[in-house]
């Protein structure tokens, strides 16, 4: 999607950001948007991903966001901004309220049902907030969307990455960041293992108070002179400890698969 330049006089708006994978939606947001006069519209974009991208460059102070969109989901698209500084506010377009908009109501975030109008629109952009983290957390559970992340975003100063869960060999707690390791390097992420081990399960295994790994990638549990056990991965010259607390446990799932 392109970008758009705004004017100066534009320089005192409501930053807003549209994404939608259809285009006349994108289109009717847009002269909406246009006809409310203190929101100037900085750029489009038609998928989840390609929002993040257009967030890093452009800083929008708000996002219309889709929910139901191929590859990434709006719901997971917002969980991926909530990881910078100073994440966007964040109002949610969905046509499938009869699913979606209980949960939405229930965490208090906002939203418009499709076809949007005007007035709700223009009262959704004055009480536009931005969503916690948490928030957004217990809305893709109760709404069943965005539950479980098909990737997970890194910062790089003000760039997001994101990386496939299935790239991941595992998750390594540090003292302030968890350190992810995947099959093109590593990545700091701000995440508590716990909160990793809950969504991922049981494709990834605690093994360690400070390690999680991913099952996938494990080739064998090998067993050193002193009698400490290590997990030998696939695509990597490391080997991880398995703790005695977590031993029995650990095994069991990496031989039943469950």
């Amino acid at each position: 999607m392109d970008e758009i330049t705004p004017s100066p006089a534009d320089s005192e708006k409501l930053r807003a950001l549209i994404v939608d994978d259809e285009a006349p939606a994108r289109a009717r947001l847009r002269r909406l948007l246009e006809e409310l006069g203190d929101v100037t519209i900085v750029g489009e974009a038609a998928n989840g991903a390609e929002a993040l991208d257009r967030c890093a460059t452009l800083d929008p102070d708000l996002v219309l966001l889709d929910v139901h969109m191929p590859g990434m989901d709006g719901i997971e698209a917002a969980r991926h901004l909530g990881a910078l500084d100073e994440p966007p506010a964040v109002i949610f377009t969905t046509a499938h309220d009869e699913y979606a908009l209980a949960a939405f109501e229930t965490e208090a975030v906002g939203y418009l049902l499709k076809p949007v109008r005007r007035e709700k629109l223009a009262r959704a952009v004055r009480h536009a907030a931005r969503i916690a983290g948490p928030q957004l957390a217990r809305l893709a559970e109760q709404s069943q969307l965005g539950r479980r992340r098909g990737q997970i975003c890194a910062r790089l100063g003000e760039q997001l990455r994101l990386v496939a869960v299935e790239d991941v060999l595992y998750f390594s707690a540090g003292q302030k960041y968890v350190t992810l390791r995947h099959r093109g390097g590593r990545e700091l992420i701000d995440e508590s293992l716990r909160a990793l081990e809950q969504e991922f399960a049981p494709d990834f295994i605690r093994i360690h108070r400070n390690s999680l790994v991913a099952r996938r990638y494990v080739q064998v549990v090998e067993r050193s002179p002193e009698g400490h056990l290590f997990v030998r991965l696939t695509d990597s010259d490391e080997t991880l400890q398995v703790s005695r607390r977590y031993a029995a446990e650990a095994l069991r799932q990496i031989r039943t698969g469950h």
